[in-house]
């Protein structure tokens, strides 16, 4: 009886009110993503290696994942992509999520291309196709809660819940509140305040909680997704990683956003306009931190000092058969992103026919380039352990375990 007292007054709308911060607060934001977005565009439009964009999927799911405490590590993401999942049932099941996540991010940026398809996001049905396309990856076991029930993919939730604090929509009432938020968010257009608008988004969709399982999960894929359609990340960052890197904070400030106003000098909705905009400063730092990290991973003027390292470990240290004049053509493929037929990489060393074929054979063996087929094309890649010279601090948890 209570708890439908309480969730009466969430029935309108109006109640998850504002939606974005007043003028005032907003110009200083507006400022800060004028900043990310200027950087954002510089850095998505850097070529890349492709298999630096499957390194980031990868490194994405376990981040997401990691914040709800079921993450896998890196090596058993590695072993679920070839197919290889444990026999312990439960980390199986952690390793199919990861999988699940990494085709769904790459699903999703495929289907809401461009900013058309970021802004077709904003629909009751995308965040529903969000839902589906992660969880219907998954066999029906692994969709059983925690409460004795079963997730269904893409369907709305069928009661009533509270999530810490925070008392959601009673579930009749989600389908509204679903169509206000896309109604408005879908509808904010404007460079910079698009990017004000997502990180609102984000907030307002937990506070929402659609799904019976699945909402973070969810909502950081949309926001993920929105900025690859707004063109900010090319595939080279996200703020998943930053997310995760500052959990406990995360967590905080999306709760302090459910927050009732504190006052009258709080904004003139029904919660907090101070804590939704501390939400969206901390999206955006976030953000920003993301971009300059990587930024400076990708400096072409560094990158052949740090391959050269990479090979020369390899060469003296691990003895592993890789040999230094690899450098050239490692450093082409980085600069490029593109592919090179044997013959040329081969030429490119300077090195004699049978050295550079035991060479290339060598890169081949531990991962350092990769092949579609045994004669095939080759292209730059990242295997985990040698992320230490390439992106140092990218991944810490892969290179850790990589050197171990």
């Amino acid at each position: 009886m209570m708890l439908a007292i309480m969730n009466a007054k969430y029935n309108a709308p109006y109640q998850f009110e504002p939606l974005l911060p007043a003028e005032a607060l907003q110009e200083p934001l507006l400022a800060k993503a004028h900043d990310l977005t200027r950087a954002a565009t510089r850095l998505a439009g850097q070529s890349a290696p492709v298999e630096l964009r499957a390194l980031l999927r990868g490194m994405n799911s376990y981040y997401t994942n990691r914040i709800e405490g079921q993450h896998t590590r890196p090596s058993e993401i590695e072993q679920a992509l070839r197919k290889d999942f444990s026999a312990n049932l439960d980390l199986a099941k952690r390793q199919r999520l990861a999988v699940a996540h990494i085709d769904t991010e790459a699903a999703v940026e495929q289907r809401y291309q461009g900013i058309d398809g970021a802004h077709r996001l904003y629909s009751p049905e995308a965040i529903g196709d969000l839902h589906r396309e992660l969880f219907a990856r998954l066999p029906a076991p692994d969709l059983a809660t925690a409460e004795g029930g079963a997730l269904t993919p893409g369907v709305l939730r069928k009661r009533d819940v509270t999530v810490g604090k925070h008392v959601a929509p009673v579930r009749a009432s989600v389908p509204a509140f679903l169509q206000s938020w896309a109604a408005f968010y879908g509808n904010v257009r404007r460079g910079e305040a698009a990017v004000l608008a997502l990180a609102a988004a984000h907030q307002r969709l937990g506070w929402i909680h659609p799904f019976t399982d699945g909402n973070g999960r969810v909502m950081r894929l949309h926001t993920h997704a929105v900025l690859t359609g707004l063109g900010y990340t090319g595939g080279l960052w996200s703020p998943l990683r930053g997310f995760a890197r500052s959990t406990d904070r995360y967590f905080a400030l999306l709760a302090d956003a459910d927050a009732p106003r504190q006052g009258d000098l709080d904004g003139r909705g029904n919660l907090s306009e101070k804590a939704l905009a501390a939400w969206i400063d901390y999206v955006l730092d976030v953000c920003l931190d993301q971009v300059q990290f990587m930024g400076g991973m990708l400096n072409l003027s560094t990158m052949e000092h740090r391959i050269a390292a990479c090979l020369a470990f390899e060469e003296h240290t691990l003895k592993s058969g890789v040999r230094g004049e690899m450098l050239r053509p490692l450093h082409y493929l980085f600069v490029t992103g593109g592919e090179l037929d044997r013959g040329a990489f081969k030429a490119m060393t300077g090195l004699g026919e049978r050295t550079a074929i035991n060479a290339l054979s060598a890169l081949l063996v531990r991962g350092l380039i990769r092949s579609d087929t045994p004669q095939g094309k080759v292209r730059f890649a990242f295997p985990h352990h040698a992320l230490r010279f390439y992106f140092p601090a990218l991944w810490p948890e892969a290179e850790a375990e990589a050197g171990a």
